[in-house]
């Protein structure tokens, strides 16, 4: 876009004053990379369900296998079967949807190629069984939140200056919660 023209002097002061904050503040949104981004602190929340020891062992164990699967023609990198095996381990865990709550999680996963893309139904609040790349695909699922904050940009002998600066926080949409039902003399029921 054009600068606008302005006829006084003061108005071309306004119009260049304007400008340069604007620059400024697209500098600041410049600077935020992904790797900037990843570091920023994460908002801390309590979880949404608390489950005793005792009710753990009386619960029935809940298994998930996915809902639909799509075959893949690629062939599957022999390579990579360590790291296969590790993700497709099943882990006990409880899924938390932070943004409805106690709404159950829908989502497609295919972590290697060659594998099957997989559609997945977990329900939230509730301890269970699943591939550790389903956990792992439910613990990513965050978004970055930006706000503006007033600082000083400039101070002269005239005043100060006032711009926005964009500063971010990282907020958990949903997670996935490791249960452990071991027993130590040590640590009681928490995980290890």
């Amino acid at each position: 876009m054009s600068k606008p023209t302005a006829t006084s002097s003061l108005a071309e002061k306004e119009l260049d004053k304007a400008e340069k904050q604007f620059e400024a503040f697209d500098e600041g949104i410049k600077s935020m990379t992904f790797d900037r981004m990843n570091l920023t602190p994460k908002l801390e929340e309590e979880p949404q369900t608390k489950i005793s020891g005792q009710d753990l062992s009386k619960m029935k164990d809940i298994y998930l296998k996915p809902h639909r699967s799509i075959s893949s023609k690629e062939k599957f990198n022999e390579a990579f079967r360590s790291d296969y095996n590790f993700s497709t381990e099943y882990v006990q865990f409880t899924a938390e949807n932070k943004e409805i709550i106690g709404d159950g999680l829908e989502f497609w996963t295919k972590p290697f190629a060659g594998m099957p893309a997989e559609f997945w139904k977990v329900p939230s609040n509730k301890p269970v069984w699943g591939p550790r790349h389903v956990a792992e695909r439910i613990k990513g699922c965050r978004y970055h939140r930006l706000k503006m904050e007033n600082t000083i940009s400039e101070s002269t002998a005239t005043g100060q200056f006032y711009g926005s600066m964009a500063v971010d926080t990282t907020v958990q949409r949903l997670d996935a919660i490791p249960v452990s039902s071991r027993r130590s003399i040590f640590m009681g029921t928490n995980n290890f």
